[in-house]
């Protein structure tokens, strides 16, 4: 098993290298098509790192990976399957993508907060005038009354 490569991103700006001796991969019979070989090829990869124990992140990195990815831990195992391709190469190759997309998101910084702006005068005013507009036409709609002569 080779390191796991991060691409650069915001949060890694000059990526990161994950030690092989950091990830456990285990391989299990996967579901699906594949015909005869389906029942004999153990073709479903599953990658895991532990991320209190993974040597390439800072502290602060690991805060923040355990706070993003609480809902996908299992204590603080993060684990990926990857069983949609017939070969176990492409599927260690899925999953080695699939984690490194996860780690790198996760470590990216929160966006800035959002300001509230007001909208604008031209704003207002397009929205005013389209509202009466609407009204008009659905007025126009209505039956008209005896008074309008329309008998």
């Amino acid at each position: 098993m080779s390191d796991l490569t991060i691409p650069p991103g915001p949060g890694v700006p000059e990526g990161l290298v994950v030690p092989a001796a950091d990830l456990s991969e285990r391989f299990a019979r996967s579901s699906g098509p594949g015909g005869q070989g389906v029942n004999t090829t153990d073709s479903r990869v599953q990658l895991s790192i532990d991320l209190a124990t993974a040597r390439p992140f800072t502290d602060a990195q690991r805060v923040r990976l355990l706070r993003r990815l609480t809902s996908r831990l299992t204590g603080t195992v993060l684990t990926v399957d990857a069983s949609e391709h017939r070969s176990q190469r492409l599927n260690r190759t899925a999953a080695r993508g699939r984690l490194a997309t996860l780690l790198r998101d996760a470590l990216a910084p929160p966006p800035p907060a959002r300001r509230a702006t007001r909208p604008g005068r031209g704003a207002v005013e397009r929205r005013l005038t389209a509202k009466r507009h609407r009204a008009q036409t659905k007025a126009n709609r209505s039956r008209p009354s005896p008074s309008d002569g329309g008998g």
